[in-house]
């Protein structure tokens, strides 16, 4: 594996240190900030190939500032941690655009193991787009999607989508008819089986819905199947 770039933003700096240590044994480069404000800055200025993010942090905490990543159109994998366990904690995480989230205490081992899986993701996205002999685009029926640019348009429009929300689209619209349910989905998206989680699912549905749905209770692209998930509309014409 070629050298990674990583930046942990955590304020301990007992488990800051730990993570640097393992994290250059696995041959990754880091950089480490232990304010919220500070990471965030240094996010934006130059991403990274992968964010280690804690959830209580000083000036800024880790969900905004997941949000702001996001909302900057930073794709760059977010693994969050934080000393909670509250569900909310995790759910809302994983809903403003982390990939995946960790409780402390964990284990190193199962943190490398996170890590490693989050890098393979990455070069399968990043190799998928290499085969590529040429810039693939669905369209459907006014719905416009760039796969390699990550670009998004309904009619004349832009459509600006977080990295969870875009991922599902291209699954659903690369295969027309095919119905996922939510696990299915969390695995292929997120990467991991978030058993009891199924209803993050739910809500990048209903967030991507919002956006490219001109009547969300009547949905002409991605539709419910009841007792069983959702399917992009396989009768929409694909130009």
């Amino acid at each position: 594996m070629s050298e990674k770039r990583v930046i942990i933003i955590e304020d301990d700096p007992e488990i800051s240190e730990l993570l640097k240590i393992h994290l250059h044994d696995m041959g990754c480069e880091t950089d480490r900030y232990g304010d919220g404000k500070q990471g965030l800055d240094a996010v934006l200025n130059n991403p990274p190939d992968l964010i280690i993010l804690d959830i209580m942090l000083p000036s800024m905490d880790g969900i905004e500032v997941c949000r702001l990543v996001r909302a900057n159109n930073v794709t760059t994998p977010i693994l969050m941690l934080t000393a909670r366990s509250e569900e909310i904690d995790r759910v809302l995480g994983l809903e403003i655009g982390a990939d995946d989230y960790m409780t402390k205490p964990f284990s190193i081992r199962e943190f490398l193991a996170r890590v490693k899986a989050m890098f393979r993701r990455s070069r399968l996205i990043e190799d998928q787009l290499k085969e590529s002999e040429s810039p693939r685009i669905l369209q459907y029926d006014g719905l416009s999607i760039d796969v390699e640019r990550r670009k998004v348009t309904l009619g004349e429009e832009r459509v600006e989508l977080s990295p969870k929300e875009f991922e599902l689209l291209v699954l659903m619209a690369s295969n027309p008819g095919k119905s996922y349910n939510r696990s299915r989905l969390l695995n292929l998206i997120w990467g991991y089986d978030f058993e009891g989680y199924e209803h993050t699912v739910n809500s990048h549905i209903n967030r991507l819905r919002t956006k490219i749905e001109a009547d969300t209770n009547n949905p002409k692209y991605i539709l419910t199947m009841w007792g069983v998930g959702y399917k992009f509309n396989e009768d929409l014409k694909q130009f």
